[in-house]
């Protein structure tokens, strides 16, 4: 079925990003990532304050080698 698109106006597409117009069956982006850490890694702002005893990050890693 034709798609008819009016005016278009692109910013920015990142390099992992897919940008298409029109019909299209499967799209998928060529990436992944995976991020590990431990507790209190990922907080922001001003002022945090982050107490542990002990942090452990335990991963496992069922395939063994990323592709």
């Amino acid at each position: 079925m034709a798609a008819f698109v009016g005016a278009i106006k692109v910013n920015s597409v990142s390099s992992s990003g897919v940008f298409h117009i029109g019909d299209a069956y499967y799209i998928q982006p060529v990436s992944s990532a995976k991020t590990y850490a431990g507790g209190g890694s990922f907080n922001t702002g001003n002022g945090i304050r982050v107490q542990l005893g002990q942090s452990d990050t335990i991963v496992f890693d069922q395939d063994y080698i990323d592709k």
